[in-house]
């Protein structure tokens, strides 16, 4: 259904459309602007009355002698001060004929101090190349308005006319360039300090995930083996009835269970201790695979492991560790029986893991999982810079890691 638009609508978004539009090309002056303008129109209007004047009707300058005549440049200085901000250039630009007028009148001060206001604000709110080249412009006139009068009335009298533009010109413009410059430096150093909080925040978070992600990694690796097999031998002992069976079953419950709470103890005990000795306790070796693979045929797994290396750094021995404790535990979830090979080989500077299981796609697994534990061994590979791969090859699932020998500053535990 199509809607209709009333002539009293359309009227209202084109206003609103045209408003908007004038509210962009002519922003409103600050507030304290305005006030500055009244408050200079007002305190040179009272100097007008009191007949306070910088020119005595006597000087040569003065060429309009009315008594109203200050008054024009003075009104059309107060009306360039809203514009000190939104139109610098424009602002300073009609000051100086309005002050130029003034010169051939009897004058009023308060001209003359809205001037150099707003010759310090062009330096201040305009682009920066307007910003730099209003001070050298006015400082030029400066020098050339005092050399070039002394050097023609040859009278160093002269020299006076260049100092009157630079206390009018120069000095508030060089005053605005040194103001903008602190200005800028401050603004730097605040979007410093900002990018420098960002970076940090950036650096804290990814501390952090880095470190979720390190205590997942443990907490998976160090129970799941556990867990797996007691729930493998659980499910035996409610399923066959047979005293035998269930008390070994048991007693190989008993054993993970036991073995499961000494691991997590030890992470625990990793976490809270704040020294780091805990450390070196609760950091397997690749001594340690021995028992491991013990362990995996106490569970019921027919491993055999060849080992052929030499020493590897920590790194390398914790990952090759875990990568070799996750695949027998995934073996004893879901490989089909037979035998479980675990190959160790040191080549071309890499330490190269393999573990081979029985597979026959389309068995239910004995126990269930999350995934997470192939995500895990790719996860320590990449951070020691090497590569994994887990993918069936001809009967068997086959599991490959190749660890660079190399010492890295990264966390790879």
């Amino acid at each position: 259904m199509q809607s209709k638009t009333l002539p009293g609508e359309h009227a209202g978004r084109s206003r609103a459309v045209l408003d908007e539009g004038m509210t962009l090309a002519l922003p409103r002056p600050h507030r304290d602007d305005l006030r500055i303008a009244l408050g200079g129109l007002f305190g040179g209007m009272l100097l007008w009355l009191l007949g306070i004047h910088p020119r005595v009707p006597s000087d040569p300058l003065v060429l309009w002698h009315a008594p109203w005549a200050p008054l024009l440049p003075l009104v059309a200085m107060a009306a360039c001060e809203p514009l000190r901000r939104i139109r610098p250039r424009i602002g300073v630009a009609v000051g100086t004929l309005a002050l130029t007028l003034d010169t051939v009148t009897l004058g009023n001060v308060v001209t003359i101090v809205m001037y150099t206001d707003l010759m310090y604000a062009a330096v201040l709110y305009s682009s920066p190349a307007s910003a730099r080249r209003i001070p050298w412009t006015t400082g030029m006139l400066t020098v050339v308005g005092g050399v070039v009068p002394a050097a023609i009335w040859r009278d160093p009298q002269g020299l006076l006319i260049g100092v009157g533009i630079g206390v009018v010109a120069f000095a508030p413009a060089a005053t605005g360039w040194v103001v903008r410059n602190h200005r800028d430096a401050a603004e730097a150093a605040r979007l410093r300090a900002e990018q420098t909080a960002l970076l940090a925040e950036v650096d804290r978070t990814q501390a952090v995930m880095a470190e979720r992600a390190r205590m997942a990694r443990e907490l998976h690796d160090m129970v799941a083996n556990h867990l797996s097999a007691i729930a493998i031998h659980s499910t035996a002992a409610l399923s066959l009835d047979n005293p035998q069976t269930s008390r070994d079953a048991l007693s190989v419950i008993r054993q993970n269970s036991v073995d499961g709470l000494a691991e997590m103890r030890r992470l625990i005990g990793i976490l809270r201790d704040s020294s780091g000795d805990l450390e070196p306790a609760a950091t397997p070796t690749l001594d340690g695979l021995a028992a491991l693979v013990k362990g995996a045929c106490a569970n019921g797994l027919d491993v055999r492991l060849e080992a052929d290396h030499g020493r590897v750094p920590v790194p390398v021995e914790l990952a090759a560790y875990r990568i070799v404790q996750e695949s027998l535990t995934n073996a004893l979830k879901h490989a089909a029986p037979g035998p479980v090979l675990v190959r160790l080989r040191q080549a071309d500077g890499t330490l190269q893991v393999t573990v081979t299981s029985p597979y026959r796609p389309g068995d239910t697994p004995r126990a269930p999982g999350s995934g997470s534990g192939l995500t895990g061994m790719r996860e320590r590979a990449a951070l020691l810079g090497g590569g994994f791969t887990a993918a069936p090859e001809a009967g068997l699932w086959s599991v490959r890691a190749t660890l660079p020998l190399t010492e890295t500053e990264g966390d790879l535990s």
